[in-house]
């Protein structure tokens, strides 16, 4: 066998070269088409309702349309005016033949400005091919190639408008598919839902809704004031800083209330009251003294000796420390807010300092009325009810 010469090897070579330099020759004009084939944003926006049957006449005049285009390539086989409005389709899965081309059916929007654009360009024929230019050289050859692959001509633009409109034409006449059967999805679903972990749930209500209304409030108000810090550096910290001056502040309040109604704390046995304070004298021995002024008629006395009496009854009960120095208001003070006994003992002292500090009369009703207080105090009992 004879080895092939160098020209014979050149030879398919250089048809090669010389089909690839027409091609590239009319590249710019086919580029043009080539963006015809995505579905582009149309040139006209006018849509109109109509039925399956209109929406297959209009699809078969279509491609009578292109045919002509295709053969004739001339302004007026390819006006793109011929191609119509766009068609709002009834969708076949959705609609009985009753309802087919209503008003109120659902539709779907069938656009042509794809075609619109396609034969605007097909008015001007195809760049005839460059069989007579020299052929390239081999590394013009390999440069062309990694270039990007060769565009459509706009017959083949043509040929593959025809064969889409076909399909869609196939497609508007096949009859609608059934729609799923999705039964044994849904028993599933039933199965899974009336298990133990969604036993629980409940609708929403009102509250949890009011709850979710304010956590994204909260969450906005963050996500603002974390874009805002991004900006401005100083504000983040400030806001840091701010936190935690406030938690700092709510704990030393939190200690002064907790040391304020702790500080009044049981008194061991052994020590005993201390001097001078009301508890030094039993509460008994001030509770005669009441009875006797009272018998005497001296009202203004006995409500006096009934106050600290039972101002000894609850000092021996250690409710608090003995101390003499106290007010009247001090140790009511020390009696925590809900403590039974506050309200009886702020009736009785409201009546002591009216008639002892405050100088005015007693009569033998506010006697009886702050015996009865005194009474209950001494005894443990709720409250009395009314003031004295």
């Amino acid at each position: 066998m004879s080895r092939p010469t160098a020209s014979a090897w050149l030879a398919p070579v250089g048809c090669l070269a010389g089909a690839l330099a027409a091609c590239l020759a009319v590249a710019p004009s086919n580029a043009a088409a080539q963006v015809v084939v995505a579905p582009a944003t149309p040139t006209s926006t006018q849509s109109h309702d109509a039925s399956r049957d209109d929406y297959r006449t209009h699809l078969q005049t279509l491609t009578t349309l292109v045919d002509a285009c295709a053969q004739a390539r001339d302004t007026k086989a390819c006006d793109p005016a011929q191609v119509g409005a766009d068609d709002l389709v009834p969708l076949g899965s959705s609609v009985t033949p009753a309802q087919n081309g209503a008003p109120n059916a659902e539709r779907r929007l069938v656009r042509y400005g794809w075609l619109r654009v396609l034969l605007s360009k097909a008015q001007d024929k195809d760049a005839p091919s460059a069989k007579a230019n020299p052929a390239p050289s081999s590394s013009e050859v390999n440069q062309w190639l990694n270039v990007r692959p060769i565009p459509p001509t706009t017959a083949e633009l043509l040929a593959s408008a025809r064969k889409r409109l076909a399909a869609e034409l196939a497609q508007s006449s096949a009859a609608p598919a059934p729609l799923p059967d999705h039964s044994a999805e849904r028993a599933v679903m039933k199965q899974v839902l009336a298990g133990r972990d969604f036993a629980g749930l409940e609708e929403t209500n009102p509250k949890n809704s009011a709850l979710e209304k304010v956590s994204d409030w909260l969450n906005r108000m963050l996500e603002n004031a974390v874009s805002l810090s991004a900006r401005a550096p100083w504000l983040g910290r400030a806001l840091v800083w701010g936190f935690i001056v406030a938690v700092c502040v709510g704990l030393v309040w939190g200690l002064l209330q907790l040391e304020r109604r702790w500080r009044v704390r049981l008194v061991p046995e052994e020590r005993g009251p201390a001097p001078g304070a009301a508890s030094a004298i039993p509460w008994q021995v001030w509770l005669e003294d009441a009875r006797r002024a009272a018998q005497a008629g001296q009202w203004r006395e006995a409500i006096h000796f009934l106050y600290w009496a039972s101002i000894s009854r609850l000092e021996s009960k250690r409710l608090w420390p003995a101390d003499r120095a106290r007010t009247p208001r001090e140790y009511l003070a020390l009696v925590a807010a809900d403590d039974a006994r506050r309200p009886d003992l702020a009736t009785l002292t409201g009546s002591f300092e009216r008639v002892w500090y405050g100088g005015r009369a007693a009569e033998e009703s506010d006697y009886r009325r702050a015996d009865q207080i005194a009474q209950a105090l001494i005894s443990g009992s709720g409250s009395t009810g009314s003031a004295v």
